[in-house]
């Protein structure tokens, strides 16, 4: 076959391709048409949705911050003049109840972010700090269920904490053993291992508080745990450097 006839062939099967495209396009334009519309329908609302969510978690974060200023300012101390331009409250409740006021707002607004979730997290411990245990109580469950297993983990320590203040030190030690099982790196093992020990301790347990600062002390020689433990068993011995 020459070369001039292998080029006409060629010409011949790209023109029927083409030719049969153009006719399949033609009969379901309508179909290609509305494929076509439904992606770019798709592609602006994700495009859409991306920039909301961006927008609004640059808000919670704004929001998220000055809740954090509120939880962080200081409480005025009787006979000493106020520092010019810092905000001050005149007890630790009163600054609790204004950031608790603030964490909820960012909460409630923002609750699909990072930072209102956070946020949510706070306001339990702003309740505890306002001595508002069954509120403090149901906002760190909500906390402790949720799917951040770093917050939940916190959330389950203040949980543990507020058992103990209500003197159910029974659901404290059940958490402590959860937190100990399932550790995260907001709560190490270690840390829930120093609580329950701590625990033990004041109900007076000092054997099995003991045995806990034993094995800590085994486990994690070099670690903050296992320093804190050995602290614990020989408080005359001089800290680890």
């Amino acid at each position: 076959m020459d070369h001039q006839t292998k080029v006409a062939l060629k010409q011949d099967q790209f023109v029927t391709t083409t030719a049969h495209g153009l006719e399949w396009a033609s009969e379901n334009r309508k179909s290609v048409i509305t494929t076509v519309a439904i992606l770019l329908a798709v592609i602006v609302v994700i495009v859409v949705a991306a920039v909301i969510y961006n927008s609004r978690s640059q808000a919670a974060s704004t929001a998220f911050g000055d809740a954090m200023t509120i939880y962080q300012s200081p409480v005025a101390v009787p006979g000493q003049p106020a520092i010019p331009g810092v905000k001050t409250y005149a007890t630790a409740a009163e600054r609790a109840k204004a950031a608790n006021e603030a964490f909820r707002a960012v909460a409630d607004q923002y609750g699909l972010t990072p930072d209102g979730k956070t946020a949510l997290y706070f306001a339990g411990l702003t309740y505890m700090d306002e001595g508002q245990t069954q509120s403090a109580e149901d906002t760190l469950k909500k906390v402790a269920g949720g799917w951040n297993k770093q917050l939940a983990s916190l959330a389950n320590l203040a949980l543990a904490d507020l058992y103990r203040q209500s003197g159910r030190n029974a659901q404290a030690v059940e958490i402590y053993n959860q937190l100990t099982a399932h550790p995260t790196d907001s709560v190490p093992a270690g840390l829930a291992q120093l609580q329950l020990a701590d625990l033990y301790t004041v109900e007076g347990k000092t054997d099995e508080a003991k045995k806990i600062y034993a094995q800590l002390k085994d486990k994690d020689a070099k670690g903050p745990a296992g320093q804190i433990a050995a602290q614990k068993l020989n408080p005359s011995a001089a800290p680890q450097m």
